[in-house]
């Protein structure tokens, strides 16, 4: 009985070449789903340690900063009769007042008085004025690695805004509706986002590693394997004692279907 005829071991046979008319390969996903499932130890491993890893790198490299934020209402009026014309125009104003914030002027005016060691670029990097939909405030929010700082400068801007508005724009002074306080939780890293970041690294990375592994691997596993690929039955299974090489791969070689010499 030939080589082609009878396979004998339960091995790591190569797959062979077939034709993709006859027999194409697909992707099995449950197979797949059960290669994960017996690695399922270093998978988790992989990802315990990227989260340690993450955890580690935002706890002793990663600089917290705070954020401090102050209010400024647009519309300030020394009688109490406010129409509709006044609430438009305040609307309409909001969009200049936070273009003023960005001005080099007001700028070295809040570096000045707080003896800041800040360019106009990095100080108006760390500034952002956002306007509330349908409202007339402006929050004033400055963010930087010192609480303290940072509540002081977002306080010095309202300051220094209010009065350069009323000056050059000749209008009332804007109100400050709400002064910042010191922060006492950093608003960045996120350190819960990014230990979940980390290990949702670690299990893909290890997850695709082992994925990629077993799409490319062309060996037989199991008899069912044989049949699957050759379409050829299995007659017997001979079990190797431990330490012991396959016999096809002492003798040099063995011819599979397809003309494939193993």
């Amino acid at each position: 009985m030939s080589d082609n005829q009878m396979l004998r071991k339960e091995g790591n046979l190569p797959r062979p070449d077939t034709d993709p008319e006859v027999n194409e390969e697909t992707i099995d996903l449950l197979e797949l789903f059960y290669v994960l499932l017996s690695k399922w130890k270093q998978i988790a491993a992989a990802t315990v340690a990227c989260a340690l890893i993450a955890a580690v790198a935002v706890v002793f490299f990663v600089t917290p900063k705070y954020q401090a934020s102050s209010t400024i209402y647009v519309i300030s009026r020394k009688d109490s009769a406010i129409n509709i014309s006044d609430l438009q125009i305040g609307s309409a104003l909001t969009d200049d007042y936070i273009q003023v914030f960005h001005l080099w002027e007001v700028q070295e005016q809040v570096i000045s008085e707080l003896d800041l060691p800040y360019t106009y670029e990095q100080l108006d990097s760390m500034l952002s004025v956002s306007n509330a939909s349908n409202t007339r405030m402006l929050k004033i929010s400055v963010t930087s690695e010192d609480p303290q700082e940072a509540a002081d400068i977002a306080n010095k801007y309202a300051e220094v805004v209010r009065d350069y508005i009323a000056k050059k724009m000749a209008t009332d002074k804007p109100s400050i509706m709400s002064t910042a306080l010191v922060p006492t939780a950093p608003v960045s890293p996120n350190k819960t986002r990014t230990v979940m970041l980390g290990a949702m690294l670690g299990f893909v990375v290890c997850a695709g590693v082992f994925v990629l592994l077993a799409l490319m691997d062309d060996t037989y596993k199991t008899t069912d394997d044989i049949k699957k690929y050759t379409g050829l039955v299995t007659l017997a299974v001979i079990p190797l004692e431990k330490g012991e090489e396959p016999k096809h791969q002492k003798e040099g070689g063995l011819k599979l279907p397809g003309g494939k010499t193993l």
